[in-house]
């Protein structure tokens, strides 16, 4: 990036992607496989950097949430296995099957549909079934009374002509959390997707080569449920570990400057609606960030950003373009310096508290605006 249109940008470094890849890795079991999580480019930090390090470091399958993630990975020279989460409209058959795309499947009607289309066209459509197991959103319904009909919809969709049902997964609703209600409702649906499996083949012959269910939470939480695969999204990105265990390292610094500065007199009114006035003569920063560069106005009077020599308080709402921090105390910091809104030395972690949200929200929300550099 040219220095002189240096005014917010977000730094992604390579080297701690890589170390976080290699360290989730090294936690997992012997055998068991890596699909890189790299939907909403990849939580803001470039879906197709980050799927060529994976593709170069030895992942062996990446995940995306639409069609439209799954070609810019392709159109950008990413070979390896790519799995559709969400839905793909049945027209759309051909193009998956072209560009060599792996769809899930959520109910017996969908597959007809896709069976159909593959067969007209005399290819294969290859597949991973999803189950509902407690998260409510897509799937085989097959918890409580669903749980024979379930069984037996997924037998006869993975039984339909020209699709080749590679896999099976579940979605855990709160794996990330470890109070005892939520860790023994992680092992509920842990075991009816074990139930599932074991129904199908025993009753329908039907095996599938990869079961996968361990989203970042598992494989933190719950490691002895990484089964074939595993499907960590934040992990990679440096975030969902509190404790520390794995050794992550931020994937993304978002860096900010110093437009102006000035002093305000006790009882000055900062930004819209008035929302904090000085206490005492204050040395006031104006930060070139705002809401439509993804720094949420819900934080506003809430949190601090790293500067030289400390940390500065944010005063006042947060605007689109801009905001303001207290400088006061803090000489080393001037015009032009540079302001850590999230990374190395700002945890997160104390953005999306204040916001009350979890981090992808904050990553995700980092807006086309800013320019990536890849460090």
């Amino acid at each position: 990036m040219n220095d002189l249109q240096k005014r917010t940008w977000a730094e992604i470094s390579l080297e701690n992607l890589r170390h976080n890849y290699q360290a989730v890795r090294a936690a997992l079991p012997a055998g068991c496989r890596f699909m890189g999580i790299v939907k909403a480019d990849a939580y803001g930090h470039g879906a197709l950097a980050v799927a060529r390090l994976l593709q170069e470091a030895g992942a062996e399958y990446l995940a995306v949430s639409c069609l439209d993630e799954a070609l810019e990975l392709r159109r950008g020279g990413v070979r390896m296995p790519i799995l559709i989460l969400g839905h793909t409209p049945c027209e759309c058959t051909e193009e998956l099957i072209r560009n060599d795309l792996t769809q899930t499947v959520t109910c017996l009607a969908k597959a007809v549909e896709y069976s159909a289309q593959a067969v007209r066209l005399g290819l294969e459509l290859r597949t991973h079934f999803k189950l509902d197991t407690g998260m409510s959103r897509l799937g085989f319904l097959c918890a409580g009374d669903y749980f024979a009909e379930g069984v037996d919809n997924v037998i006869r969709a993975a039984r339909l002509p020209g699709l080749v049902h590679e896999g099976i997964y579940t979605h855990f609703a709160s794996s990330d959390e470890t109070d005892p209600a939520s860790m023994a409702y992680t092992r509920e649906q842990f075991a009816l997707f074990l139930r599932v499996i074991r129904a199908v083949e025993e009753q329908g012959g039907v095996r599938f080569p990869l079961r996968h269910c361990a989203n970042s939470g598992a494989v933190i939480n719950h490691p002895d449920m990484a089964l074939d695969m595993v499907r960590p999204g934040l992990l990679l990105y440096g975030y969902g570990d509190r404790e520390g265990k794995l050794g992550l390292r931020p994937g993304m610094r978002l860096v900010t400057t110093v437009s102006t500065i000035k002093f305000y007199e006790p009882g000055t009114c900062i930004s819209y609606g008035r929302r904090y006035t000085t206490g005492r003569r204050s040395r006031v920063g104006v930060l070139a960030v705002g809401y439509a560069d993804g720094l949420p106005r819900l934080i506003s009077n809430k949190c601090s950003f790293a500067v030289p020599g400390g940390f500065a308080p944010q005063l006042g709402t947060i605007c689109m373009d801009m905001c303001m921090v207290d400088l006061t105390g803090l000489p080393e910091v001037d015009v032009g310096s540079e302001v850590e809104l999230f990374g190395e030395r700002s945890d997160i972690y104390r953005l999306s508290d204040a916001a009350q949200t979890i981090p992808y929200e904050l990553l995700c929300s980092v807006s086309k605006r800013v320019p990536r550099v890849y460090k």
